[in-house]
């Protein structure tokens, strides 16, 4: 069966975070037209709390080097390129530069990192460029115009490895999930994608006796719930944060939040410039104006230039809804 075909019957999609369908963007690059096309690997895995990338890198490089192979092989593509956080790259590159010797992989480093921003494949395609880390305008897109103009295909590290899974027949609809925090078994586990919060926690004995709250999806972006609220698959980039409710003090998570998204602003857009910004002094203060606080995260929702900026009100809202009220 053509590998398209059993992507398609797979359902598989993306996992970096935006869960896009992976048979549509392999076609949109196969169909784009260019004389040359590019393959990139993100595991450039900005996003806090999230470890899966850096653990498939280290204990099924050879999977992922072949998903990125049978990518190459379908678009008939000229490079393909492993962005790699930085700071992973001492522990990695021994090993990718043995997997991807006589390849057209090559494996890409810069000492400056991409950071959050990396989430944005147009972002990353720039700092392979040479150019400022910064999303550009869409469309065109990635898919059609990327890398030096040409119609680029850029997937998650996990994305490559679950094609190569399913390439062989051996694909199960799992995902990797990332837990820590408040919690004694912290670590990268492996689960039907369709498993709820509360089944996961107990199966890896991390289920605290203590009143507690979750993160899915990642640190910064991910969304906040309550117990109740445990009967949810994981989604986004996948990972499960556990709180402690009485560790952990409202304003201070929010301040954390704050300052995350300020210090990982790329500056392009007034939205999240100035608005994580004022977001973060706002928060600074003893007597937080919300109405002003709710007034800034709906403009970052609204107006941000990219989806990195829309999401950074997720955790505030989320947080606030499903958590914060409980402490009034």
């Amino acid at each position: 069966m053509d590998i398209i075909l059993k992507i398609k019957e797979a359902g598989l999609v993306g996992r970096g975070g935006a869960s896009f369908p992976t048979a549509t963007k392999w076609e949109t690059v196969k169909n784009a037209p260019g004389d040359k096309k590019y393959v990139v690997c993100n595991a450039s895995e900005g996003e806090p709390g999230v470890k899966k990338d850096l653990f498939i890198s280290k204990n099924h490089a050879e999977r992922m080097v072949d998903g990125m192979k049978i990518a190459l092989d379908y678009l008939g593509a000229e490079t393909g390129y492993i962005y790699i956080n930085p700071s992973y790259y001492n522990k990695l590159a021994r090993k990718l530069n043995k997997l991807i010797k006589d390849t057209k992989i090559i494996l890409f480093k810069k000492d400056h990192r991409a950071g959050y921003i990396g989430g944005d494949e147009s972002a990353l395609v720039n700092h392979i460029e040479g150019r400022r880390i910064e999303p550009r305008l869409r469309p065109p897109y990635i898919a059609t115009n990327g890398l030096w103009n040409y119609p680029t295909l850029v997937n998650n590290v996990e994305t490559f490895y679950n094609v190569s899974l399913v390439s062989a027949g051996e694909y199960e609809n799992k995902r990797f999930i990332t837990i820590g925090g408040d919690c004694p078994n912290e670590g990268v586990f492996y689960f039907d994608e369709n498993w709820p919060i509360e089944k996961i926690l107990r199966e890896t004995n991390n289920y605290p006796k203590f009143k507690f709250f979750v993160q899915i999806g990642g640190d910064a972006s991910g969304e906040v719930l309550n117990s109740s609220q445990f009967n949810k698959p994981v989604s986004g980039a996948g990972s499960i944060t556990v709180y402690s409710a009485i560790k952990h003090k409202p304003n201070d998570l929010m301040r954390k939040w704050a300052y995350f998204f300020f210090n990982e602003s790329c500056g392009q857009c007034t939205p999240c410039r100035e608005g994580t910004y004022r977001l973060k002094e706002a928060l600074k203060k003893k007597n937080i104006d919300w109405q002003l606080v709710y007034d800034l995260l709906g403009n970052l929702e609204e107006t941000s230039f990219c989806g990195l900026g829309l999401v950074a009100a997720v955790p505030f809202k989320s947080y606030f809804n499903n958590v914060y009220k409980a402490y009034d």
